[in-house]
C-alpha cells in the first residue's frame, strides 16, 4: 500500500501560542497529532519534545530498512516499538519537566498511526483524535482520555452537555505527567482508499463530526486544501484552540 498525507497547524483566533506539535512522514510510514499543555512555551516544549522521541525511536528501528509488516507477527513487533516511543515520550518529557521549574507539571496528548505495508497500528494517550474514512463512512478510532467521556460512558452526563461543561478540558491521561504512563493501541487491515484524520480537540471543540465527515467525504481537493478548509472552518466557528490536522489516504 502507497500512503499520500498532508498537514497543517494553527494557532487559532484566541491563543497567543501554538502548543501543537505533528509528525507527517510518508518515509517514516509516521503520523502523529501532540497537543501541548503548560504555561508559558511548556505546552510547546512538551508537546515538540515527545513526537522527537517517539520519531526517533521509529528511525532507530527503521535503520535502513524498508518500513514493511508482510505478517500480523512483524506488526505486532512494530505495535511494541510504537509503544515504546510512547513510553520514551513520557520519560522525556517527565525529565525536562524535573529539570527545568518554568516546566513544571508540563504534558502533552499523542495520537499516532504507524504505517507499515498492508497495516496500521494506533497508539492514543490524552484527547487529540484519529478518524478513519472508510466506504464513506467515518468512526473514531480513539476514545477520549477526559473527564467529560468518563462521565458520558457512565452515563452521568450527555455528549451535548459535555461540550459545555466546565470541565471539559480536564483529561486524565497525558504524556509526561507520571512516571508511567497507560498506552491505548490499536492494530488494524488497512483497505484501498481508507483515509485518516488525526487531529487535536482544536478541531473536535469548534467543529461536529458530521460536518468533519461531510468534508472529509464531499471534498474534491488534494488533502492539503482539505487540511486547510478543515483549518479555516474551525477558526471561523471561533477557533478558541490551536488547530492541528493530518490526513493520510492510503493508495493500492
Amino acid at each position: 500500500m502507497q500512503v499520500t498525507s498532508s498537514a497543517l497547524t494553527d494557532v487559532g483566533i484566541l491563543r497567543r501560542e501554538n502548543q501543537d506539535s505533528y509528525v507527517c512522514s510518508d518515509s517514516l510510514g509516521l503520523y502523529i497529532v501532540a497537543d501541548g499543555m503548560g504555561g508559558h512555551a511548556a505546552g510547546e516544549v512538551a508537546s515538540g519534545a515527545a513526537v522527537s522521541a517517539i520519531q526517533s525511536r521509529i528511525q532507530e528501528e527503521l535503520d535502513g530498512r524498508e518500513p514493511d509488516a508482510s505478517s500480523a507477527e512483524e506488526m505486532e513487533r512494530w505495535r511494541r516499538v510504537f509503544e515504546e516511543g510512547v513510553h520514551l515520550a513520557n520519560e522525556s518529557v517527565g525529565r525536562l519537566s524535573r529539570e527545568n521549574s518554568l516546566y513544571a507539571g508540563m504534558g502533552t496528548t499523542v495520537s499516532g498511526v504507524l504505517v507499515r505495508g498492508e497495516r496500521a497500528c494506533i497508539a492514543h494517550v490524552g484527547d487529540s483524535r484519529v478518524y478513519l474514512l472508510r466506504d464513506g463512512e467515518m468512526k473514531a478510532l480513539t476514545s477520549d482520555h477526559s473527564w467529560v467521556n468518563e462521565q458520558i460512558k457512565r452515563n452521568i452526563i450527555t455528549p451535548e452537555e459535555a461540550k459545555t461543561h466546565r470541565l471539559r478540558n480536564v483529561i486524565t491521561r497525558a504524556v509526561g505527567t507520571g512516571a508511567r504512563v497507560e498506552v491505548d493501541t490499536l492494530d488494524l487491515e488497512l483497505r484501498d482508499n481508507d483515509c485518516f484524520l488525526l487531529c487535536s480537540d482544536g478541531l473536535t471543540s469548534m467543529i461536529d463530526e458530521s460536518k468533519i465527515e461531510e468534508t472529509l467525504t464531499s471534498a474534491d481537493e488534494d488533502l492539503g486544501a482539505i487540511c486547510r478548509r478543515l483549518v479555516d472552518m474551525a477558526n471561523a466557528a471561533g477557533g478558541k484552540d490551536n488547530i492541528t490536522v493530518v490526513i493520510l489516504r492510503v493508495l493500492g
